[in-house]
């Protein structure tokens, strides 16, 4: 039998375009490097698998085996497989326990024999990849405990694999978290008890449980518990600061049919600088596995309060096994707001000097915004030219419109400028942007305007602000200031530092804000000398070293690794 998934199809394709484009570029390329050693690639996807056992009647409920092959070069030249592979399977260590099909998704052609098969694809990239995916589910005639294994081997010329040997086993826990019924609509200081429970649906015990506590930077637990272990960094969701979790430990062997709650909730409270805020609380059998992926290289600290405990109380035997329920979730909204202070600057030239400034907003809370959820961006900085000027240089995060903020290709040199939060800025945080400006021709008291207002141009103003008065500030080139600093990088003089007057205060324009942090830094910044975005056609402004996340959508929402996936549609019109 042969399975060939459109994805294969247009994959083996672009294999073949590619391999003439390399072809033909070999022309040019003889006198060369050469290659670097024979690239290793390693295949792999889950350890074990359990399988709902066999039903007695209806259809035998199928898991997904996701594999995958990791390559752990960074180059893209001398680090990748720019040919055909081919991928064996071995499934004959799961007859009578498990019945394998290929599902749709995955890049593999293949040919299957009995129990085996060989699947071809092209190219292999840096990064962890899709391999295929199996359907699994329960042989007939098998049993709870029985086990088996799949094998995987791969082969390429100029290149080595690592064989992987998946475990599927028939029966094992099930654990499915409770969902709480916990307050929403809060106040800063409300609290309330979690008294997580969970329930083992599977058919046999789980050996340990570690459980898994994550709330956004707005709530707070009032206890740290020393069999838990605590970390604040970002574990990878892309907005530092936003998130804290805790990772708790009960030994013990929790019995198939029971259900155990924790004898003692602790007690969760919104702070003062609460606003939109998510809790997310997960159950899985304990593992030096499930510690590792859960940590994710991230520093963790135990806890030295009292210790958590789970108390076991009688459960009905729930008849329908779901391997999704383990987690569960809840997002709060406290009445708070936050008061985002826009910040210009001032700075004096010659026609023809360039001059640095640092313009943007700061957040003077009380509550942090974080669209966690949605991955949105949190606000915009609407910054427009002053009169005479032209930028050399911004932020990446900042693109160029027309003087009534329409799109422009062009990006070198636009009167009006659009910046981007990620989707979250702390209470604490100063949003700085530095700019490079060029004097073109000097007009006395040449104003612009800096403006921190929603992402939606119709409708600017911030749900959250309740002072909208401080949301525009001035950018003045060439003002009565008799303070401001005069000079130009191009005239011999000495350059002009953003910020002088007006700029980003004790937190230097350094990206910090867009990060979530207040990590101080000095004043205003002298930027990169540099023509913008190269040949003008389009595209991000060359950057100034501002370190500013960027807001990715769907890359940005995943909660926890391996859980589901939330997406909240906060709809917008036009930005």
């Amino acid at each position: 039998m042969r399975s060939t998934t459109p994805r294969a199809a247009f994959r083996r394709f672009a294999g073949v375009v590619a391999s003439a484009g390399l072809l033909a570029a070999g022309t040019l390329a003889l006198g060369g490097p050469a290659r670097a050693a024979v690239p290793e690639f390693t295949l792999g996807g889950p350890a074990d698998t359990a399988l709902h056992p066999y039903p007695a009647t209806g259809t035998p409920q199928k898991a997904t085996l996701g594999l995958t092959v990791t390559n752990p070069s960074e180059d893209e030249e001398n680090g990748v497989l720019d040919g055909e592979y081919t991928v064996r399977f071995d499934f004959s260590k799961l007859a009578g326990v498990a019945d394998v099909s290929f599902g749709e998704d995955g890049g593999l052609d293949c040919e299957r024999t009995g129990t085996t098969a060989v699947c071809h694809d092209y190219g292999i990239w840096p990064g962890l990849s899709t391999l295929a995916e199996l359907d699994v589910s329960a042989a007939e005639g098998s049993e709870d405990g029985d086990t088996g294994t799949l094998a995987v081997t791969a082969e390429a010329e100029g290149a080595t694999f690592r064989a992987f040997t998946a475990r599927v086993s028939i029966g094992g826990p099930d654990l499915s978290m409770k969902r709480l019924p916990l307050r929403t609509e809060l106040k800063p200081g409300d609290s309330q008890p979690v008294p997580i429970t969970f329930t083992n649906n599977g058919t046999r015990a789980a050996q340990g449980v570690l459980l898994t506590l994550r709330n956004t930077r707005g709530m707070e637990f009032t206890e740290r518990y020393q069999n838990c272990e605590y970390s604040e960094d970002d574990l990878g969701f892309g907005s530092p600061g936003a998130w804290s979790t805790a990772l708790c430990t009960f030994p013990g062997s929790y019995e198939p049919g029971a259900t155990y709650t924790l004898a003692e909730p602790p007690v969760i409270r919104a702070t003062e600088r609460a606003y939109y805020d998510s809790f997310l609380y997960r159950v899985a059998e304990d593992g030096t596995d499930a510690r590792a992926s859960l940590r994710a290289g991230a520093r963790f600290s135990p806890g030295k309060g009292a210790a958590l405990a789970l108390r076991k109380s009688p459960a009905v035997r729930s008849a329908d096994l779901d391997p999704d329920d383990n987690q569960q979730d809840v997002d709060f909204h406290t009445a708070n707001s936050a008061d985002f202070a826009a910040y210009g600057d001032k700075a004096r030239g010659a026609a023809g000097d360039t001059v640095d400034v640092t313009v943007g907003f700061r957040n003077r809370g009380p509550a942090w915004i974080g669209y966690i959820r949605s991955g949105e961006d949190v606000a915009t900085v609407d910054i427009t030219v002053p009169e005479g000027a032209s930028v050399l240089s911004g932020p990446a995060t900042c693109r160029g419109v027309t003087k009534d903020g329409q799109y422009r290709e062009n990006q070198k040199a636009a009167p009006r400028y659009f910046c981007s939060t990620p989707m979250s800025v702390r209470e604490d945080a100063d949003f700085a942007l530095p700019f490079r400006l060029k004097i073109d021709k000097v007009v006395a008291g040449a104003s612009g305007n800096v403006v921190v207002r929603n992402t939606f141009l119709q409708d600017p103003a911030l749900p959250f602000d309740p002072k909208p008065a401080n949301n525009t500030a001035s950018l003045v080139l060439n003002g009565e200031d008799p303070g401001a600093t005069t000079g130009g990088s191009t005239s011999g003089g000495s350059t002009a530092t953003g910020g002088s007057t007006g700029g980003s205060g004790d937190t230097g324009a350094t990206g910090s804000a867009s990060a979530g942090s207040s990590s101080t830094g000095t004043t205003g910044t002298t930027g990169t000398t540099g023509s913008g975005s190269g040949d003008g056609t389009g595209g991000a402004l060359a950057s100034t070293g501002t370190v500013a996340l960027t807001a990715s959508g769907a890359a940005l929402v995943a909660l926890l690794a391996g859980g589901a996936l939330f997406t909240v549609a906060r709809r917008r019109a036009t930005r």
